[in-house]
């Protein structure tokens, strides 16, 4: 030890500053952490397609979306809504079979998924990402083709 170190005051370390906002956000979550995501990316699918048929409220699926995927399917089924209303056809629970789904993991934590159904009159593709957030799958985009 150096005769000048004595002397020396002790230093304090700036303290890092902690942004409260990252302490409550939603925390990542690892995949080994996480169940299997396909009965989720099913179960959503089937939920989708029912919101947007009028059978099901949007807000039955909160839980698993996240706020912007969440409102972004409001909007959808208001807009559905609007066109069944105009065009006079009742709400009904939808009829389809599940064809194919696809699913991969581009990071650690996200699965993005592509699931194809047969419906009596068309055929159409849903696709999901899921994020594994605060020890859970949350839906964080959803795209209807």
């Amino acid at each position: 030890m150096s005769p000048h170190a004595a002397e020396a005051p002790h230093r304090r370390r700036p303290a890092r500053a902690v942004d409260v906002d990252d302490l409550f956000a939603p925390q990542r979550t690892a995949r080994s952490d996480l169940p299997d995501p396909d009965p989720l990316v099913e179960a959503l699918t089937r939920g989708v397609l029912e919101v947007l048929s009028g059978a099901r409220d949007p807000d039955q699926l909160a839980r698993w979306l996240s706020e912007d995927a969440y409102l972004a399917l409001v909007t959808r089924a208001n807009l559905s809504r609007r066109a069944r209303s105009a065009r006079r056809i009742p709400s009904h629970r939808p009829v389809f079979a599940v064809r194919t789904m696809r699913s991969m993991e581009p990071a650690d934590g996200v699965v993005e998924s592509v699931v194809v159904v047969a419906m009596p009159d068309r055929t159409r593709a849903i696709a999901l990402r899921l994020e594994g957030l605060d020890g859970r799958w949350r839906a964080t985009d959803i795209r209807i083709l």
